[in-house]
Parts: C-alpha cells; structure tokens; sequence
C-alpha cells in the first residue's frame, strides 16, 4: 500500500523542496478505503507569528486501495512555512505529520516544512560546477619576499613544518603571534598547482591587517596585512588569477574587531584615537561598554575580540557604503565574501550588506558561516531568514559535512541518505547549486585525522599537539578520505578543498589544524586522485546544476556499502556508486533493479552485461536515459 504522504514523491507533493514565490504547489494525501472522514480533510499550514491557513482538500482521485484528496497553495510569502494534514473520523481528530525524515503518519511526528524563497533570488554563475580551495594565508606558501611594515612584536618562524604556538603565558593567554610567512605571492607562485588541481575559486582566511595569526581580530579593515604584502599585490594576485579562471573569495568578519586595532586601540598601537582611550573617538558608538573604558561585550567573552553594534549607522556605512569596506575589495578584485559567524550579524546587517555587494555586482557571492540547518536556524531568540533571497547566497554546510564523515566511517546508509535529503528539501534550489561543501575546515580536525586516527574531542592541546597518525592509520584514513571526497564531488553543492588535504596533511583541533602546507613531502598519489576527480567533476554537465535523488528499494540502500545516487539533466542522468569499504563491490543486473532508466551506459568505472562494478574507496558512474512517466 502506498504512504499517505511521502514528500519525496511529485505526485504527493508536485514540486520538491522549497518553492520559489508565486508558484503553486499542489499537496496531496492518499487515505485508505478503510478511512470514512466526516468531512474533507484540511491541510493546515503557518508560518511562526502568524495565524494557521485552513486548506480544504478535495478528493481528486481513487487507486485501487485508497482515495487521493489535494489542496492547491500558491505561495505568496517568503518564509519558512510549516504544515500538516488533518482529517476527522466519526467525531475523532487524526493528524498526519512527518515521520522517518519525509513519510505522512497517522497521530504521531514532526511538523513538515515548506521553504518559500524569493521570486528574484538568484545566486552567482561563476561558482556553479567549480572546486573550491580554502588557504590559511600564513600557512599555504611563502615566497621569502622581505615585507615592510611588519610589526616588530610578531615572532617570525623558519621552521616551515613546525608545530604551531598553543601553550598560554602566564595569565593563561594564547597569543597566536608565531607566523610561518606564506604570503599573496606565495599563493600567486602556486596558482599553475591549483588550476592543475582543478581549482575555480581560492577562498581565503582573513587577509585584513590583524595581530594574531588567525586575523579574525581586524586592526584595519582598508589594509592587507603587511605579513601577505599590500594592497597593490592583493589586486596583482586577483588578476593573475583569473588569468587561471580562478576567482578568489575573502573572509569578512564584521561581528567584532581586535583590542589591538585602529579603531579599539587597547594598547595604543596606533595614533588615532580609539574608543578605549576615549569617549570622544569617532568609533566608541561602535562599541558597547558595560563600565568604561576596561568592561565591554566582547566575543564569547574574549577580551581581545570586542564586539561591534553592527547596526550603528556609522558602522554599517563604513562597512556596507558606497565607499566601504565592501566595495573597496571588490573593487581590487574579490569576487565576495565569505561572512564569519552569520548567526551573529542581525538580520539588518545582513540585509544592508546584500545589497552593498549586489549593488557592486550581481554576480558577487556571499556565503555565510552557518553549523546547523541554515533555514530553520534560530540564534539569540531570532528566527534566521538567511536563505530567503535578502540576505546570504550561500552557506557552508556542515550537515553534509557530518553525514559523509559518519557515513564512510560505518554509519548507515539510511542516516546518510536522510542527513543529505533534508538540506536538498530545506534549501532552495539557488542556494543548494553554490553550498560550500567541505570535509575539513581551519574550525575542526582535519578529515583524515576524524577518519583514521582517535577520537580527539575531550583531548587535551598537549595530546593534540605532537599526534602523527601510524602508518596504519594515516592509510585507513586517507581510504575512506578518498571515499568521502567522492561524494563531497559529486553531491550537490561545489566541492572545497582545504588546503593540504589533498597531499596527506594531518591536523586535530586548532591550531594544529593550521599547519603550513607540506611542500615537498605531498601525497601525490593523492593528489592525483583529486585532480582525477575534479577531470570527472567537470566532465559531467549535469555536476553544475543537476538534482539529485538516491536510489532505494522499499526505503533502503541497494546495498549498504555502496552510496547510490543520480544527478539529473535534461538528457540522462549520471549515477554514481561510491564504494566505503575495502572491497570490491559488484551489483548485478543493476539495470534490472533500477526499472527507472533505460539505455545505460559506461561512462567511469567497470559496467557490463548489466552488471556494476565499484573498486576499493573508490566510484563508478554510468549514464542512463530517465524513463519519465
């Protein structure tokens, strides 16, 4: 018998996922002949503050064992909507909401969720299809260049490969201010390995002139840090990039400055004055002090991070204004931002810098640091309407990251599958075609440290520091790492590579995650296997925009050890086989068993007489024509 409600199938629900404005979704629900209701059945949906919409549901249809009702909506408001179903049987209100991540039950589950985005919501060409690289400026590659105006406080290391600086001073402070010197012409020297790579877009950690090494604590916003070179050489890198086709993103982080800055100026460095030497800076409205000048709101309660009221007018406008802080590194040739923790800028300023960069250029990307689900995501009391189509582009997504992480690592398929389905549903269809996925970032242990060694999260910064993989380990990992990028290529969204994951490096948790790149001691074999995976990335059109769906049989895997999925496009559709496990995977009559296509064929991997065959960590694809009914 057929689900009463499964919001994966378009003759339950005629458009998957979220719906853009305007369009008119037709929801139906399937009630077996058993079930007599007194009245037609409702379909009941809100959106939060606002009253419940009664939808009447009429019967449309009769199958063999059950009757059809649907009810048309037309969405007219952007906004997370929720709803369920609702029928009535001799005197008795029964609800159906969801169950098992997308199936309609009787009495019991969770509210559904429709997400409603803006008519006018589109997101950036340039990153559709592309590979992404992220850098950790200091740590990627130095060209030697002596720089000027360097600070003299800041230790210069000549040990490349050195453990980063962790141990506190005597009141328990980290200072991060060991630098190991990688600079813009460095990356510019490497811009042939990364194209080679397949790389399309580098983002970049914090470039702006900044204490600590991390330069998540800004000192001034309108200047590089005088470490990575000038300005000037900031614009040269831009341009040669794209000489590359490259693009390259950079980290905003507008939610707090450093102590240590131009506009704070704790400690006097420089000779304006700043709003912690006096009420009368132009900046101390900037800031909020609890008892002046030494109590202030500062980030997570970090004394060296103060935060910003980001909606002061003189704020927003230095930061967001026609000659701000935005337009000035779009004008010098980045192609967008990456915004440091989103969930704390509010919705104004997020709104404010939307325009400001779209005002510049349409096709300018700003993609927000977000962990959890980024539609339905609540922070500080406040409902987040990031993906609405006012604010963000983009997100980095962690979800997808957390699903192929415990997938590869013996997870089961049904909680991936589920994990993976649920942004698809959630998110719009623009935003889903740019989402940042990534298998390791400078916030968390690098993949094959998750993958192959300890577990590292009630560990201490001593074990961390000095904590090499065995040969045994490092192998496990980098296997199931090959596995995990695989999917991390082939889901929806664009792949991004942190860098040196791709040549073997190891790291746990800050900052050793951050080591400097391995230059002569790579992995090349697994650098090969990225650059074959980006080849087969870019070879598949359908990589760029195509949806995706997971191949079931009654609801489970195929086969347990195997991730089986399509991307669809307008001519065939491309399956993909990824193979978890050590041993060599063979599906047969494979044609048989998905009854949904015809005419299959080869494309990557060992495919005959119907019969699939998937290697060790590794993937096969076939193409295969949609039977559409």
């Amino acid at each position: 018998m057929k689900p009463i409600y499964d919001t994966w199938d378009l003759s339950y629900k005629s458009i998957f996922g979220a719906v853009r404005q305007f369009e008119t979704v037709r929801f139906s629900i399937r009630l077996s002949k058993d079930i007599h209701p007194d009245f037609l059945p409702v379909m009941v949906l809100f959106r939060t503050g606002f009253k419940e919409r009664f939808l009447t549901m009429h019967c449309t249809g009769e199958e063999e064992d059950c009757f059809v009702y649907s009810a048309e909506y037309n969405a007219r408001y952007t906004d997370v909507h929720y709803y369920y179903f609702s029928y009535t049987q001799g005197g008795l209100r029964h609800y159906i909401k969801k169950t098992d991540c997308h199936y309609g039950t009787v009495d019991t589950g969770d509210l559904f969720q429709l997400t409603v985005y803006s008519s006018e919501y589109q997101t950036p060409d340039f990153l559709k299809g592309g590979i992404m690289y992220q850098i950790f400026p200091d740590r990627f590659c130095r060209s030697g260049k002596q720089h000027e105006n360097v600070p003299s406080d800041r230790i210069i290391r000549d040990d490349w490969n050195g453990t980063p600086y962790y141990k506190p001073d005597q009141n328990g402070h980290v200072w991060n201010n060991d630098y190991f010197g990688g600079d813009f012409e460095g990356i510019k020297s490497k811009l042939g390995y990364l194209s080679d790579l397949g790389v399309t877009c580098i983002y970049l950690n914090p470039i702006f002139e900044s204490h600590e090494n991390h330069r998540y604590n800004t000192a001034d916003y309108m200047k590089a840090d005088p470490l990575l070179g000038t300005n000037e050489e900031f614009a040269e890198l831009c341009a040669e990039a794209e000489k590359y086709e490259i693009s390259i993103i950079l980290d905003g982080v507008f939610s707090h400055t450093g102590a240590d800055s131009v506009y704070f100026n704790k400690f006097g460095r420089y000779p304006e004055l700043g709003a912690y030497q006096s009420k009368d800076s132009k900046y101390y409205e900037w800031y909020s002090f609890i008892n002046y000048p030494d109590t202030y709101e500062a980030w997570w309660g970090i004394d060296t991070l103060p935060n910003v009221w980001e909606n002061n007018e003189d704020y927003t406008e230095f930061i967001c204004g026609d000659e701000g802080v935005l337009h000035y590194w779009l004008s010098q040739g980045a192609a967008g931002f990456r915004l440091d923790v989103a969930d704390e800028l509010p919705d104004q300023f997020l709104n404010n810098l939307r325009r400001s960069v779209k005002k510049f250029d349409k096709d300018k990307i700003i993609i927000g640091e977000v962990w959890e689900d980024a539609t339905n995501k609540e922070s500080y009391g406040v409902k987040r309407r990031y993906l609405l189509g006012d604010q963000l582009d983009s997100v980095m997504n962690y979800p997808f990251r957390e699903a192929i992480i415990n997938y590869v690592k013996g997870g089961t398929s049904r909680e991936f599958i589920y994990s993976v389905m649920n942004i698809l549903e959630n998110y719009p269809k623009p935003t889903i075609d740019v989402l940042m996925n990534f298998v390791s970032t400078h916030d968390i242990e690098r993949a094959i440290n998750r993958l192959g060694g300890e577990y590292c999260d009630d560990k201490s910064k001593d074990w961390m520091a000095e904590r090499w993989l065995t040969q045994e380990q490092y192998q496990h990992g980098k296997d199931l790492l090959k596995a995990a990028m695989a999917l991390q290529f082939f889901l929806p969204g664009v792949p991004s590579i942190y860098y040196g994951d791709e040549a073997g490096l190891q790291g746990y948790k800050d900052p050793f995650n951050r080591r400097c790149y391995p230059w002569g001691n790579e992995d090349h074999e697994l650098i090969a296997y990225v650059k074959e995976l980006s080849r087969v990335r870019k070879s598949i059109p359908n990589l760029k925009d195509g949806k995706a769906y997971f191949a079931l049989v009654d609801g489970h895997s195929l086969d347990e050890r195997l991730a089986i999925f399509t991307r669809q496009g307008p001519k065939e559709d491309y399956l993909f086989f990824i193979n978890r496990t050590g041993e060599t995977v063979t599906l047969p009559h494979i044609d048989e068993t998905l009854d949904l296509f015809e005419n299959f064929a080869p494309f990557y991997g060992e495919f005959s007489d119907g019969n699939i065959t998937v290697p060790p960590y590794g993937y096969s694809i076939i193409k295969a024509r949609f039977i559409y009914k």
